[in-house]
């Protein structure tokens, strides 16, 4: 009978957090629309046409636009980091509204250069600490078996808010970007007042009265007197992985050097280290920032800004599918697909730029920059691009549930710094063509690691992910 209620209210469960993951993904939606940004205004900025009082900017101011985002989610991770062990995740969400309307504000009143870095530096602040705490959040309230759909809808609505950018940069002014965040970010700001704090969280904080009513909400358990044997059971469970009673006796539960050099610590953090620097050294998060100036030298048959758009819905495509395939087909299934896949479609953009630059007639094969291209953002966004934070989240013990993520993403925002400012720079130097072939290179040997060395976490429980990785 409690086997069968229990099945029954799994059902129903999940109701409240599905709420919850669109009210935070409202956040990562804006700042989607941050990531997207420069791809079409940097070329609005550096034209005649610039909407700043002091004209147009330089490529070298063009480049540090592009890039300063990168530093200030440095700093983000390393704040909200801090921030969240010591405040849980509803608060900081709510506090991440202010320096995102700021930002955006900075935008829509801005005379010159200086208040294009200010705006970026924040957004970037904001977005390091979204990928900090909305996985670790969404991973604390899910029930296993829709963890995986939930952490995936991540790479989904950063990705619907890098299409609106694009369409907002071929179809409206340089002013409608920041009109649209900044309401968006107040609808978000109210709702999220509407949600409790992670149960986890609470336990941490011994708060079993409050952490009780978060997991009535989160689960959907109506009625103070019903459902009260599987409010127990999960109680306990959250207890079990706190470590709540060892907390009250000793300093145990605080994260010791020690653990990221033993057990499942040390390969946690490997396998967190691993995948950020392949969601960077592949090369498509630094290319979605000079989209359109790649299809402008790549001579495409298509107008630029539409082949922008483009790669824009085919990204979200992407994404979308891969909140329907992680939970069924696997974590590293996906990954390997998604490596391969990302190998084969760079090496084939960078043979045709390598033919164009020798001087081979390629006209008839113009159509290959926006397939290639097309294919790889598509790709990617199976795994690559969508699911690190979901796997980091996943895989890290208690212990480095603060620690692992926020070190794995200040590794993450480090390389897109130093790869989006000199981007231009390794393209001058290698071409096109043997930009392509260094991160296709980098690609494929990430393959054969993955096979060899990731573990499946695909509808596994906490206790038994902490095993595999014993």
């Amino acid at each position: 009978m409690v086997k069968e209620h229990t099945q029954i209210v799994h059902e129903s469960s999940a109701k409240n957090q599905y709420f919850a993951a669109f009210v935070v993904n409202l956040l990562i939606i804006g700042f989607g629309v941050t990531l997207g940004w420069s791809g079409p205004n940097l070329v609005v900025l550096k034209s005649n046409k610039s909407p700043l009082l002091t004209g147009k900017v330089t490529e070298d101011e063009g480049s540090w636009i592009a890039s300063l985002l990168c530093f200030g989610c440095l700093i983000g991770n390393v704040f909200f980091g801090y921030v969240t062990s010591k405040f849980g995740r509803k608060t900081p969400l709510t506090m991440m509204t202010v320096p995102i309307i700021i930002s955006w504000l900075l935008i829509l009143f801005a005379q010159n250069v200086i208040y294009l870095y200010v705006s970026r530096i924040l957004n970037g602040f904001v977005g390091g600490g979204l990928f900090v705490i909305v996985p670790a959040f969404l991973s604390e309230i899910a029930i296993d078996r829709i963890r995986g759909l939930l952490g995936a809808t991540l790479a989904v609505s950063c990705n619907v808010g890098i299409l609106l950018e694009f369409i907002f940069g071929y179809y409206f002014n340089f002013y409608a970007p920041p009109k649209f965040v900044i309401a968006l970010t107040t609808v978000c700001g109210v709702l999220l007042y509407f949600l409790p704090e992670s149960p986890s969280f609470l336990i941490e904080q011994n708060k079993s009265s409050e952490a009780e009513e978060s997991i009535r909400f989160y689960q959907n358990l109506k009625g103070k007197d019903n459902n009260y044997e599987l409010l127990q059971t999960e109680m306990n469970r959250l207890k079990n992985t706190v470590g709540v009673d060892d907390m009250k006796k000793s300093n145990e539960h605080l994260m010791k050097w020690s653990d990221l050099w033993s057990g499942p610590g040390k390969k946690a953090m490997m396998i967190g280290i691993f995948f950020v620097l392949l969601n960077q050294c592949c090369g498509c998060v630094a290319m979605t920032y000079y989209t359109t100036d790649i299809f402008r030298e790549s001579g495409s048959s298509l107008d630029e800004n539409i082949c922008t758009i483009i790669v824009g819905v085919i990204q979200l495509i992407g994404a979308y599918i891969a909140t329907f395939l992680v939970d069924r087909a696997g974590r590293k299934f996906l990954y390997v697909v998604s490596t391969v896949g990302i190998t084969l479609g760079l090496t084939t953009f960078g043979i045709f730029m390598m033919l164009k630059t020798n001087g081979y007639d390629v006209e008839i094969f113009n159509w290959i920059p926006i397939a290639s291209f097309s294919f790889v953002i598509f790709i990617a966004s199976w795994a690559v691009l969508s699911l690190p934070f979901l796997v980091i989240a996943e895989i890290m013990p208690e212990k480095l549930k603060n620690f692992g993520p926020s070190f794995c993403m200040i590794i993450l925002w480090s390389l897109n710094f130093v790869i989006v400012k000199y981007m231009p720079l390794l393209k001058a130097t290698l071409g096109m063509h043997g930009m392509m072939f260094l991160f296709a290179g980098y690609s494929i040997v990430s393959a054969v690691l993955i096979v060899l060395f990731m573990p499946e976490t695909k509808g596994r429980s906490y206790d038994e992910i902490m095993k595999l990785l014993e």
